[in-house]
């Protein structure tokens, strides 16, 4: 839930679970300094209690209409994967999903280019090649998108799809599609920026995951991680050690994002 913060939530919360025989297991909650209230709980019910009946005696308790309330059920999201060249994070989702270490299921994977097809049959996932090759842009994100209505994902995943995505696309999957930049943002937006850090001679090197809206580089940020350099670094050396940190960061972000713990607040995110 999260809304305008007011004195008893965390009370009223709790007493509807409790009258619904539900089991609390875990609790987290955040009061920014603008008195905005977030908190997730984490519970266990009786395979026969409705989710809609709890929610309706959440409402009922809850009488601000500016709380929002839902109950998410603990299960894998269906995604959809955007690739182009890159193999590095596509192969590690790919072997995640293989062990059942995602918490994902992934539907298919899609791309501009037909060179990781290979990779991807070995996994038994279906491959969309859609190129973007004489069709303008508008084109090719309405060919993407007819192939991710075929599977309706509850989240896209941009494992290195190095294409800008239009708001018109953005659109359709708001605060649903998460990438991996390589960069610690909002350092070095766009392209090239391993190259960017060499040049500016930087001591770190970094990777940010985060949600992608109409600002090339600046959706809401979910996880990060750096590794530290030196002068010997040439700016390959920076890219081969960053695509470590690359496939890392995105696994941590897709953990949060598929077990309900981010929340989006403006253009900035809280982790619960």
């Amino acid at each position: 839930m999260d809304g305008p913060d007011a004195k008893g939530l965390i009370f009223l919360v709790t007493s509807v679970l409790y009258k619904n025989e539900c089991n609390i297991l875990s609790q987290d909650e955040y009061v920014s300094p603008d008195g905005q209230f977030f908190m997730r709980t984490e519970f266990v019910a009786s395979a026969e209690l409705d989710p809609e009946k709890v929610l309706k005696d959440l409402r009922e308790n809850i009488l601000s209409t500016a709380i929002n309330l839902r109950i998410n059920p603990k299960k894998k999201k269906d995604i959809v994967v955007l690739c182009t060249k890159e193999h590095h994070c596509l192969s590690d989702l790919l072997i995640r999903y293989n062990f059942d270490e995602l918490d994902a299921n992934i539907l298919a994977v899609v791309s501009n280019y037909n060179i990781l097809q290979p990779l991807v049959s070995k996994f038994g996932i279906p491959f969309h090649y859609v190129s973007h090759e004489h069709k303008t842009r508008e084109q090719h994100e309405e060919a993407i998108l007819r192939t991710l209505e075929i599977y309706q994902p509850e989240y896209v995943v941009l494992a290195k799809y190095m294409r800008i995505l239009s708001p018109e696309f953005v659109a359709h999957y708001a605060n649903k599609i998460v990438n991996i930049h390589h960069s610690f943002l909002p350092a070095f937006i766009g392209a090239n920026p391993y190259r960017q850090a060499y040049e500016r001679g930087v001591k770190i090197i970094g990777a940010t995951a985060h949600f992608v809206n109409n600002n090339l580089d600046e959706g809401p940020i979910i996880a990060q991680n750096i590794k530290e350099v030196d002068h010997k670094y040439t700016y390959l050396d920076m890219a081969r050690d960053g695509k470590e940190v690359e496939k890392s960061v995105l696994t941590q972000a897709l953990k949060l994002v598929f077990n309900d713990r981010v929340f989006i607040y403006g253009n900035r995110t809280v982790i619960l």
